[in-house]
């Protein structure tokens, strides 16, 4: 096992800032859905456009490096086996003393099940975030652009589901985070300074 930088700058940089993005995002949306009053409708809005713009500004730069570094590959799934054998050393193995199937490595980061949640995250939760939040915030321009016959009340249904499903992602994102560590809180110190362990054995379970 070697101590190696895993996670590069701006890698470290962009996951924080999108998780501070988000949390402050599902705070104001949940107080302009009327949860809890905090900041005030009108400002919770304000907030909730701003962090979302932002989001997108980061976004777009987090695409760009993904790309021209070559990370996108951390996200590519894995078989369906290998999805099956995490999620059974999460839900039995773990408890019974079995040994991990996923090995971490500089070029495979990701086990096969959070490749998975990360997927369904990018191709699933977050469009249906930004489709409908888009369409939320620009509503009055529906009869120019002809799109009458939606419902805002599905816009808005779609747009809260969505975030209730980013909640649960980060809820699940943070408690794996802070449990599932050989040291306390290993896996996010190793978000913070950049190091982690590679182990050398491969499994079954990689890519």
């Amino acid at each position: 096992m070697a101590r190696v930088m895993m996670y590069k700058r701006f890698e470290r940089l962009w996951h924080w800032s999108q998780a501070l993005l988000i949390i402050s995002l599902l705070i104001t949306g949940f107080e302009v859905h009327g949860t809890y009053r905090l900041f005030g409708f009108e400002q919770a809005v304000d907030y909730h456009v701003i962090l979302a713009w932002t989001l997108i500004g980061l976004w777009v730069f987090a695409i760009f490096w993904h790309l021209t570094t070559g990370e996108w590959r951390q996200y590519i799934p894995s078989s369906p086996n290998k999805i099956v054998a995490m999620a059974r050393y999460y839900g039995v193995d773990i408890f019974m003393g079995g040994g991990h199937p996923f090995h971490k490595t500089r070029q495979q980061k990701h086990n096969p099940l959070q490749r998975a949640a990360y997927l369904s995250l990018h191709v699933v939760i977050s469009p249906a975030i930004w489709i409908s939040g888009w369409l939320y915030l620009f509503y009055a321009s529906w009869a120019e652009w002809g799109l009458l016959s939606l419902s805002l009340g599905a816009v808005a249904l779609t747009h809260t589901a969505a975030a209730f499903a980013m909640f649960a992602f980060l809820v699940a994102h943070l408690y794996l985070a802070i449990t599932m560590s050989t040291v306390p809180l290993g896996n996010v110190k190793a978000m913070i300074t950049g190091y982690d362990d590679e182990e050398e054995e491969q499994t079954l379970a990689q890519n």
